[in-house]
């Protein structure tokens, strides 16, 4: 029951950082609580992003025995893997936007370019979890609660690149490329990661009658 513990977490911890770069990404967010705040929102959902990342790795087939026998397995921790690293390329953007007063050359050092790669990581991630469902449950099973976890996903880092794209930092003006972009993406890539988190947290095991085994 202890794998049953650390899904449900998982899942929790990924839908809190999706749920906080929703909200910073919300229309009217960050004129109501000033930029600072607003980049602090991105930076506590960014560590929630990587606590979930790492938690999914340790559950991923890498750590049971035997499991590299199994493709799927394999795809699934090179998967984990990627988006852990894109997890933290998150935090050193979303981290450096917390100085103030950056040049346009240092938000494209250290704002923008963490946040490409980690977007990148993020496509590349969600391209070996579509080889790993399509091991267990084929291309198209919209009966299966993965197959609509993994696919969400996937569009959830669609719409995190098409921000990074929005986010790239006019050198001439120091302006974002385009903003509304930057939080259309971000919010419609967040909403796809809280409900792919939302269906992904395994249901609760039944409360134990007596003299039977503790419930996870």
């Amino acid at each position: 029951m202890g794998r049953l513990r650390k899904l449900r977490r998982e899942s929790q911890l990924f839908a809190i950082g999706s749920a906080c770069f929703a909200l910073g990404a919300l229309p009217g967010y960050a004129s109501l609580v000033g930029e600072l705040a607003d980049n602090v929102t991105y930076f506590v959902g960014s560590i929630f992003f990587t606590t979930a990342a790492f938690t999914q790795l340790r559950l991923s087939g890498r750590w049971r025995a035997g499991a590299w026998r199994n493709v799927a397995d394999w795809d699934d921790w090179w998967s984990a893997a990627v988006q852990l690293s894109g997890t933290i390329a998150f935090n050193v953007s979303t981290g450096a936007a917390l100085a103030q007063h950056l040049t346009a050359a240092d938000e494209m050092h250290y704002v923008w370019r963490p946040d490409a790669i980690g977007s990148l990581c993020f496509l590349v991630s969600s391209a070996l979890a579509i080889k790993a469902t399509t091991h267990r449950d084929g291309l198209w099973d919209p009966e299966a609660r993965n197959w609509w976890t993994t696919w969400l996903n996937v569009a959830g880092s669609i719409a995190f690149g098409v921000s990074a794209v929005g986010a790239y930092v006019v050198s001439d003006s120091g302006e974002l490329l385009n903003a509304e972009l930057v939080n259309l993406g971000t919010f419609v890539g967040a909403v796809c990661f809280l409900v792919a988190a939302l269906l992904l947290r395994p249901p609760r095991a039944s409360q134990p009658g007596p003299g039977r085994g503790e419930a996870a």
